[in-house]
């Protein structure tokens, strides 16, 4: 005897919304800046692979220093050459792209002597980057996004000083958006305390280079249960999984795409603080097509 089921399509419909919004789609950070063999910042966003752009990095600044940044071989910032980048940010951010300036990197010269002296750098920023004038902006006139914290060196002082600075330039109009870049073991010993003040928008977590809190083939617990760490105890609106994009990008840490896509995603994506993956960098992911590879399921 054969038995039908009538399911009325109202309840497939709900069907449908259950799993659409069980998903929790998130977005690609990716880094740009540090290699001139990557393509310029509009054919980074032309891709239509990435929602966020860091420019890499505004690296001397602070302590008294005279503010520099160091976009490698895409343009000489000594001679006033990288100001044709505005076009470029303007191209970027008409697509919805948000083009992020990034302070610090693993090279840099920087560090903040005092409250006072992150004043002054929030002060700098916003004229010369954000919202403000200056006669002298490095990326000329297009107003950018928000700043990136990816300090790896230095002291962990005063960077909340800096970031409670920037924020209340939001207040000026645009939105400003605070972003930053720790490394996965708990708290991160440079901005750990800036990360407590809640003004962090996105937090793309380094899970590379740190093997007590990266994957590996072996083992996802020590990757998860730094996850569960970061997406619990820190105020930010979304956690992102920072990742090499490809196993030369960084000395450990690199996930082939069918353990992300199969072990990793599906273990992290049910937070609600999930925002999806930052990649380094633009050149890696130009020679492996990592981010291609993931996207429909990041």
């Amino acid at each position: 005897m054969a038995f039908k089921l009538k399911i009325s399509v109202p309840f497939i419909c709900l069907i449908v919304l259950a799993v659409a919004s069980g998903s929790n789609g998130g977005g690609i950070s990716i880094y740009w800046g540090q290699n001139g063999n990557e393509g310029t910042l509009a054919e980074t966003c032309a891709t239509g692979k990435y929602e966020y752009v860091n420019i890499a990095f505004l690296a001397t600044f602070g302590n008294g220093q005279t503010p520099m940044i160091n976009l490698a071989g895409h343009c000489d910032p000594y001679s006033n050459g990288c100001t044709g980048l505005s076009s470029d940010i303007k191209s970027c951010q008409a697509k919805g792209i948000k083009v992020i300036l990034s302070l610090g990197g693993g090279a840099g010269s920087y560090s903040l002597a005092s409250s006072n002296d992150a004043r002054q750098v929030a002060t700098y920023l916003w004229n010369n980057f954000l919202g403000g004038t200056s006669s002298s902006r490095p990326l000329g006139p297009a107003i950018l996004d928000g700043i990136d914290f990816d300090i790896e060196g230095g002291t962990g002082e005063h960077w909340d000083d800096l970031a409670k600075y920037l924020s209340g330039y939001s207040k000026k109009g645009k939105k400003v958006y605070l972003t930053a870049a720790p490394q996965c073991p708990f708290p991160d010993a440079w901005i750990g305390n800036a990360l407590k003040t809640g003004v962090f928008d996105y937090v793309w977590v380094q899970f590379y280079n740190n093997p007590p809190c990266q994957y590996s083939t072996a083992d996802i617990a020590n990757l998860e249960g730094a996850w569960k760490q970061w997406t619990s105890d820190i105020p930010a609106t979304k956690i992102f999984l920072g990742l090499p994009a490809s196993p030369d990008a960084a000395g450990s840490g690199f996930i082939p795409v069918n353990d992300l896509t199969s072990k990793v995603l599906p273990a992290i994506k049910n937070s609600s603080k999930y925002g999806g993956v930052m990649l380094w960098s633009k050149y890696y992911d130009d020679q492996s097509g990592y981010s291609s590879s993931i996207k429909s399921q990041v």
